[in-house]
């Protein structure tokens, strides 16, 4: 019974399609709620996070690459076979996240996040996510809106939690957000491109039933 209650979830969880030609990175003050399995929450006050540091370290040629390892919820930061970031992401629980070999094409400062099911007590509305990256490869497009980005709205990680994304803490994932490629070039947000690429995003394993 739990797994078909999860397979109905994973069918009809998932995020809305997202126009990868419309997203701008532009912060949102226009609410002052957000929805997360049908509860509504108070948005925290995005805006008052600070500018990058004055010393970035993704100023760096070193080969990039993000692994995320779902069985043990952790995602790994390397610079050729230097480990750089371990931290603790949640991922998918009411949608799966994709495995394989990914690029980050765009890194958003802040973008909204819409789907799951009202039905199913799973809609979620969040607006303003904080330091998006999002990643597809040839059989999961960009319109799929799979990303690593920061989290407001629950503090579980080490768990499953999300819709498909990889949840991170936000103060954890804004350096990530500066660390990888594309680089930002003073700007807030980008799109990867022939001469500025993503950095690589390697995902595996299998989140634990939760």
């Amino acid at each position: 019974m739990k797994y078909l209650i999860s397979l109905l979830l994973f069918l009809f969880s998932h995020q809305k399609i997202i126009d990868p030609q419309t997203l701008t990175g532009e912060y949102d003050p226009s609410t002052a709620t957000a929805v997360f399995n049908n509860q509504t929450l108070p948005l925290p006050g995005l805006a008052q996070i600070g500018p990058p540091p004055p010393s970035v370290l993704g100023q760096t040629t070193a080969n990039k690459r993000i692994e995320v390892d779902l069985t043990n919820q952790r995602l790994y930061a390397y610079e050729d076979n230097n480990l750089i970031y371990n931290f603790l992401i949640s991922s998918g629980k009411w949608g799966r996240t994709p495995t394989g070999t990914f690029q980050i094409w765009t890194k958003l400062r802040y973008t909204k996040m819409e789907g799951g099911s009202k039905t199913l007590n799973t809609y979620y509305y969040l607006p303003n996510v904080p330091y998006v990256m999002y990643f597809y490869n040839s059989d999961v497009p960009k319109y799929k809106g799979y990303g690593l980005h920061g989290t407001y709205w629950h503090d579980n990680f080490g768990h499953p939690m999300s819709h498909g994304c990889i949840n991170m803490k936000t103060e954890e994932v804004e350096k990530l957000f500066y660390w990888a490629r594309p680089d930002l070039q003073g700007k807030s947000s980008i799109y990867a491109s022939a001469d500025n690429p993503g950095t690589t995003v390697i995902i595996y394993g299998r989140a634990p039933l939760e």
